[in-house]
């Protein structure tokens, strides 16, 4: 592809003030985007604009909660009114839980989908038809836990699930149309997802996280979305340990949720809070 095919283009990545989403921001901006950057942690964008603000108007910082559907209309309304334009959604906020299904209040359920998955339906929707007049790209942070089981984390899994439905179906409805849709599946990255877990009682899960594989860096996640992003895949699956998963829950899911139950038993060992 001839000359730079980032250059100039408007970038909006939600959850970009930290992890995958910061590395990302970087990325795209060495890579010649304007980036605006979607936040609930105003100490974290502070932070970023400290950082980055030498770029002048390559970046935008807004402070916004992806459950509130006004917050991301207004946002978007935002970053319209200050570039014009968008080019790419990256659809990277997001939280997790850990706790057996049996244990968990439905209260756990509710906020791991509106963060999840509310938070990228409204931004998508908000942001659909500038992306549709430039025929840009919409990006989804999703998971492995998006098309195969994840013991422990059933919200978590659940969550991912419905994205994947969600994004795969508006890829039909708008390939005619020229945008192109990204699923990112992540496999263990570096980040600070796990500290801010919740536990089966809504709080900050104490148990320790249990993983298959070596973490990898955001930066080496950044690195391989930009990368896709720019060739336009429809899915993109990190880590050594990420695409074996992915292989098999494919080739064989029952093979894989036996595999699952056996590396993830510890978490069978949460204790059950008192409701």
């Amino acid at each position: 592809m001839a000359g730079n095919p980032l250059k100039n283009k408007v970038a909006v990545v939600t959850g970009g003030a930290s992890g995958i989403g910061l590395a990302t921001c970087r990325r795209l901006l060495k890579s010649g985007c304007r980036v605006a950057v979607i936040d609930h942690n105003e100490k974290a964008l502070e932070t970023f604009r400290q950082r980055f603000g030498h770029t002048g108007s390559h970046i935008l910082t807004l402070l916004c909660d992806v459950t509130r559907e006004t917050e991301c209309y207004a946002a978007i309304k935002s970053i319209l009114d200050h570039y014009k334009r968008i080019d790419i959604l990256f659809n990277n906020a997001g939280i997790t839980q850990r706790g057996l299904f049996e244990h968990t209040r439905v209260s756990v359920y509710e906020k791991i989908m509106a963060v999840n998955f509310f938070g990228a339906l409204y931004c998508t929707k908000a942001a659909l038809p500038a992306l549709i007049k430039s025929r840009g790209s919409i990006l989804v942070n999703e998971s492995i836990a998006g098309v195969a089981p994840l013991l422990g984390r059933t919200g978590y899994s659940a969550s991912k699930h419905a994205l994947h439905g969600l994004f795969t179906s508006l890829r039909c409805e708008l390939r005619h149309k020229g945008v192109h849709v990204m699923i990112v599946c992540p496999g263990f990255i570096q980040t600070n997802l796990q500290k801010t877990a919740l536990g089966a009682d809504g709080k900050i899960a104490v148990h320790e996280q249990t993983r298959f594989g070596r973490e990898d860096t955001p930066e080496n996640a950044a690195r391989q979305i930009v990368k896709g992003l720019i060739k336009r895949k429809s899915m993109l699956v990190l880590t050594r340990a990420g695409q074996l998963g992915y292989l098999i829950s494919r080739i064989s899911p029952l093979l894989y949720e036996i595999l699952m139950s056996r590396q993830f038993k510890i978490e069978l060992d949460v204790k059950k809070p008192a409701l």
